[in-house]
C-alpha cells in the first residue's frame, strides 16, 4: 500500500458471512448493482458464485432460464409500420382466397359453410331470457 494507493484483497468462501449472502442477494435483486458489478466492488474471485448465491438465497424464479432472442422492439416506427401493413396485406390475401374456396364449394357441393344470420331470435332463445 504504498503511496495511498489501495489494493483490493482476494477473498475466499469461507470469508462470506450468511448475512453478506443475504445482503449481497437482496442488493442484486433491487436493482443496486448486476451480478458482476457486485463480483467487482467487493472482490468476488469466483465466476458463479453470486450466480449461485442469487439461485440458492434469492426471491427470483430460476427454474425456467430467460432466453433472450433478438427481439421486434428495436424496429423504428417506420420499419414497424411497413410490416404491419405487410401481414395485412397478406391477411387480406388470405381471407380473399378462404372466401373464394368457401364460394366455390358452395356452388360445386352444394354445401353451405357459411353460417345464415337470421334477424329473428328462435323461439328456444326467446323462452330463456
Amino acid at each position: 500500500m504504498e503511496n495511498g494507493e489501495k489494493t483490493k484483497e482476494k477473498r475466499t468462501q469461507r470469508d462470506y458471512t450468511m448475512s453478506f449472502k443475504l445482503g449481497l442477494v437482496s442488493r442484486i435483486e433491487k436493482g443496486e448493482f448486476t451480478y458482476k458489478q457486485a463480483q467487482q466492488h467487493y472482490g468476488i474471485q469466483g465466476r458463479s458464485t453470486v450466480l449461485v448465491w442469487l439461485r440458492k438465497y434469492g426471491n427470483l424464479d430460476w427454474s425456467k432460464p430467460i432466453i433472450h432472442t433478438m427481439s421486434q422492439s428495436r424496429e423504428t416506427p417506420a420499419e414497424k409500420i411497413k410490416r404491419l401493413e405487410k401481414e395485412l396485406a397478406d391477411e387480406k390475401l388470405k381471407t380473399k382466397v378462404l372466401n373464394m374456396m368457401i364460394d366455390i364449394s358452395d356452388k360445386q357441393y352444394g354445401t353451405q359453410i357459411r353460417k345464415k344470420f337470421s334477424p329473428k331470435q328462435s323461439d328456444n332463445s326467446r323462452k330463456k331470457d
